[in-house]
């Protein structure tokens, strides 16, 4: 993913999706990546149209591999992500900083995402999750991390999963950390 060019992709969102494997264009990879990312810069003040985000829509071979070289994890994970610009907070628990938007001409590279099928799918059976409801999350959640959220200790964790519960509350989609109050999402 890093060194990939992007570019804005046909139908003018947010998202650029790279597809290595076909079996991600039957779960409407790009329509579901646009949506959930709109969906969290509008949650988070940003207009979409400023941002674009590289999604890599692979398979577990090769996020094993992307994995292995940036992490070295020679395992496959569910998402990675490579923020194009350090935007985490000053201190734990703070909101990250702002991304400066671009504009639909030239929109601000927020950085790439990948995703791995074979792990996204056997996650969301495991978890009896629609598998549109795990790849909204796992899209909101990679594109946090671009934003400069993080869960490395418990107060980033806590500000970062609030808020993936609350942008996927507003899709209409069940809070998957299982925080709720009575008024919903906490």
């Amino acid at each position: 993913m890093p060194g990939a060019e992007a570019g804005p992709e046909p139908s003018g969102g947010p998202v650029d999706c790279i597809v290595e494997d076909d079996r991600w264009l039957e779960a409407g990879i790009e329509a579901l990546a646009n949506r959930a990312v709109r969906a969290a810069l509008g949650f988070l003040g940003h207009e979409p149209g400023g941002f674009l985000v590289a999604l890599l829509a692979a398979d577990n071979a090769r996020i094993a591999a992307l994995n292995a070289e940036f992490r070295g994890k020679p395992v496959p994970t569910d998402v990675l992500s490579w923020p194009a610009a350090e935007l985490a907070a000053a201190r734990p628990g703070a909101i990250p900083r702002a991304p400066v938007a671009g504009t639909v001409d030239d929109p601000c590279e927020l950085g790439d995402i990948a995703l791995a099928w074979e792990t996204c799918v056997q996650d969301a059976a495991a978890g009896g999750v629609p598998l549109a409801d795990h790849l909204t999350h796992l899209v909101v959640h990679g594109l946090l991390h671009l934003l400069g959220f993080d869960h490395e200790d418990d107060a980033d964790a806590a500000l970062m999963e609030r808020t993936e519960a609350e942008i996927l509350a507003e899709l209409g989609i069940p809070d998957p950390y299982g925080h709720t109050g009575p008024d919903g999402p906490v």
